[in-house]
């Protein structure tokens, strides 16, 4: 009799755990699709936290009519795909870790580093607009590194967001650019200039801060944003 006790404790055991174990992977699945697979502790998520609200009350504001009604905080489209942009990549970096070997509880120095750089690139447009608006099509020697840093970092920082696939898919097309002289006759062209490539796809708003991007700060961050409430 004991025996039979013995071996139906053990069957309704493995029972719940089986039962457990898939709603365990699916909520571990969920916490790492939302945090981003890193859970840092102390100042670190004080200020991952901290970032993540300046930027949802950046989001709110914009698309208000606050500004107008106080004549303050105005941004054209470029501008704000420029702020949005920067807040992304800096929580990229400070949320997805490199490698799955990396540190999960704490944040390395070199991607607070990466946060800062990606952030001051995505915002470049930002804060050089006047200049930038003055001289398009002729961008400086800290114009293109500002520029080939910042598509750097913003395709490192979809690998670690979304995967290798469309990182490589972006990045066959960015050398698709340069190496058009090099291509079968069908889909060859003459290639284009750095100064060009970093005009079009930085500098201006037919690349990066394209319509997608665009799309992205108008609408797709505050209905995440009030979904997620």
């Amino acid at each position: 009799m004991n025996i039979k006790k013995l071996f139906t404790s053990v069957s309704e055991e493995t029972s719940t755990e089986s039962h457990s174990n898939p709603i365990e992977k699916a909520d571990q699945i969920m916490a790492e699709s939302e945090t981003g697979g890193r859970s840092p502790l102390g100042w670190s998520r004080k200020v991952m936290l901290g970032v993540s609200l300046i930027w949802s009350i950046f989001q709110i504001w914009y698309a208000s009519t606050l500004p107008f009604i106080f004549n303050f905080g105005v941004f054209n489209d470029t501008e704000a795909r420029s702020i949005h942009l920067a807040f992304s990549i800096f929580l990229v970096y400070l949320a997805f870790p490199a490698l799955k070997s990396s540190p999960q509880t704490c944040i390395p120095w070199k991607d607070w580093f990466f946060a800062g750089t990606g952030a001051f690139c995505a915002g470049y447009i930002y804060l050089y607009y006047h200049e930038l608006s003055d001289r398009p099509g002729l961008p400086t020697y800290l114009d293109i590194v500002v520029s080939v840093t910042g598509m750097i970092l913003l395709l490192e920082g979809t690998r670690r967001a979304l995967g290798p696939t469309l990182m490589v898919v972006a990045s066959v097309f960015l050398l698709y650019t340069v190496a058009g002289p090099y291509m079968p006759e069908v889909i060859a062209h003459k290639g284009q200039s750095l100064n060009k490539i970093v005009s079009h796809q930085w500098l201006g708003t037919e690349g990066v801060f394209g319509v997608a991007l665009g799309v992205s700060t108008s609408f797709v961050f505050l209905f995440v944003l009030f979904g997620s409430l």
